[in-house]
């Protein structure tokens, strides 16, 4: 057992494996201390600026929490950065795929954090400066308790300014737009559909599901808007890098 893991470990380029090691390894952590009520999204996950649990490294440090009750959610994320990820840091390089990795993950926060900018001021237009001034004094302890306002403004106001954002869908949405834009005819299976999809496809429809989604507000739990934005900061990235290359005289199949 002990050689097959170090076969298999030694085979996956550094980035991509110790990418998988901490983000576990994070994962492992959340789930030890949250059963001492120790819960580190308090101090590393993203919240909005005006949280009173927002710090400015929370944008880097989000990419590496998950879900602690659901092994589904960091599962998923890294076996996309073991499938994709490891074929961009082969063909990229350690430094560049890093590079992408961390902006597009980083892109996906800040467009996360737009999209709240957004929504809440809908839902302010409609309180009275008071209840406002209320919730941003009072809602984060109101959240730590397990409790929210009565009123459903207050509440849904609550919950978009003290709600974190976690895990590493930003970054991984990345992946598979430059996967899907260097290798756009990869044939992919993808469960449970019966029969293989080019990546190129794959990628386009996954795009415009999580556009659905998010305008829709189905499954508002899920940060659809920072998948399209670790996608969007990937297209500008490979376009900057095409572009770069090509002066340089280099020609990559991207």
């Amino acid at each position: 057992m002990s050689n097959f893991r170090n076969s298999f470990m030694g085979m996956l380029p550094p980035a991509t494996k110790n990418l998988l090691i901490i983000n576990v390894l994070v994962w492992l952590a959340q789930f030890v201390l949250l059963r001492n009520n120790i819960d580190l999204s308090q101090w590393f996950a993203l919240h909005y600026p005006a949280s009173q649990n927002f710090n400015i490294l929370q944008p880097v440090t989000y990419m590496f929490l998950h879900s602690p009750y659901s092994i589904a959610h960091v599962f998923f994320n890294m076996f996309a950065v073991f499938m994709f990820g490891r074929t961009l840091e082969q063909v990229w390089g350690t430094k560049r795929f890093l590079t992408y990795y961390f902006v597009t993950g980083i892109g996906a926060g800040l467009i996360q954090l737009l999209v709240t900018f957004i929504r809440i001021q809908v839902v302010q237009a409609d309180l009275p400066p008071d209840m406002i001034q209320q919730v941003y004094a009072d809602g984060t302890s109101l959240l730590n308790s397990g409790r929210n306002y009565v009123d459903s403004a207050m509440g849904q106001l609550n919950l978009l300014i003290n709600r974190p954002t976690v895990g590493a869908s930003g970054a991984v949405f990345g992946i598979l737009l430059a996967f899907g834009m260097l290798f756009p005819n990869a044939q992919l299976f993808i469960i449970p559909i019966p029969f293989p999809i080019k990546a190129k496809f794959f990628v386009i429809g996954y795009g415009l599901i999580e556009l659905v989604l998010g305008v829709s507000g189905v499954n508002s739990g899920i940060a659809h808007f920072a998948h399209l934005g670790g996608m969007i900061f990937g297209i500008f990235m490979i376009l900057y890098w095409r572009k770069k290359d090509r002066q340089r005289g280099y020609y990559y199949n991207y």
